[in-house]
């Protein structure tokens, strides 16, 4: 089919947030919440291959993509406040029930909204996404070093993971094929992490980051409590998070759905029919099964 996506931008607390957008409007919501230092854009190649099943929404957070980029003095850079922009966002748009998918710091933010206003949670699609302490890998070492001591660190942690070679290794990590991967992806990437003001940004959620880590454990209970229907796609190549988390969500929700591809980081950047496959199976057992607006997790 001829897919055309949408680019718009809605007002959610005084804020213009850019998204992308394509499929019927009627059709059921997937929600796709993008990573550090991406942007909706990494959602392109899902747009192209679900959106004659799905309405397809990526936003860009506050201060990323084409969103606006608000004063850090009025504006705090923590996943707090961008899991509330982002909720006001989903019902800006419409979006009152969805599946969601969730990448790197899609995880942190989509499990906020999550447990904040879990009626709205049809299904939970994780890719490369933490939610266990052992699922950070020897990277991250550096950056709990910067969490303890931000100032006596801030040197480290940018070349940790804004410099040019980080945000290529982001993308490839240690996967042979590397001549699957386009080098616009990092090369973009750095522009945008080079933009004015862009580093303090980055650097004001990395150290929120900690926040994330110690609420792994309400997660966690959140997921065996409630068990919601959960597919979680993993780019065994990835260099950031460990390729053991996969299991680790399998241990909170016995029935999660759980595949390992040869990707990265990024696995949409050269798996991307595979993936737009698995979800289009998963989501379409979830909404066989659930009607809108229900939440279709379960109690333990």
């Amino acid at each position: 089919m001829s897919v055309h996506t949408r680019y718009r931008s809605a007002v959610v607390d005084g804020l213009s947030i850019f998204y992308r957008e394509a499929g019927a409007e009627d059709a059921p919501v997937l929600l796709l919440l993008h990573g550090f230092p991406s942007s909706s854009r990494m959602f392109e190649p899902l747009l192209d291959r679900l959106a004659d099943r799905f309405r397809l929404i990526a936003p860009d957070y506050p201060g990323f993509g084409h969103s606006d980029v608000p004063d850090r003095g009025t504006f705090p850079y923590t996943f707090d406040r961008i899991a509330t922009t982002m909720s006001g966002f989903a019902a800006a748009v419409g979006a009152d029930d969805y599946l969601l998918y969730v990448q790197d710091y899609g995880g942190p933010v989509g499990f906020r909204m999550a447990l904040a206003d879990p009626g709205r949670l049809r299904g939970l699609v994780v890719q490369n996404a933490v939610a266990h302490d052992t699922g950070l890998g020897p990277l991250w070492a550096t950056r709990r070093a910067f969490w303890q001591d931000r100032a006596g660190h801030e040197a480290a942690i940018r070349e940790n993971i804004l410099s040019l070679a980080a945000t290529r290794t982001r993308h490839v990590g240690n996967d042979p094929a590397t001549e699957r991967y386009d080098p616009d992806l990092w090369v973009d990437e750095h522009a945008f992490l080079s933009r004015p003001g862009q580093v303090e940004v980055q650097l004001d959620l990395m150290y929120d980051y900690r926040t994330n880590v110690a609420s792994y454990p309400l997660w966690q209970e959140w997921l065996r409590r409630t068990r919601p229907p959960l597919l979680v796609v993993w780019g065994r190549h990835d260099t950031s998070f460990e390729v053991s988390e996969p299991e680790a969500y399998r241990a909170d929700v016995p029935e999660a759905e759980v595949h390992v591809l040869d990707g990265g980081h990024f696995v949409l950047d050269t798996r991307p029919d595979e993936v737009a496959a698995l979800i289009r199976t998963f989501a379409g057992r979830i909404l066989e099964a659930g009607r809108p607006g229900h939440n279709v997790s379960r109690e333990s």
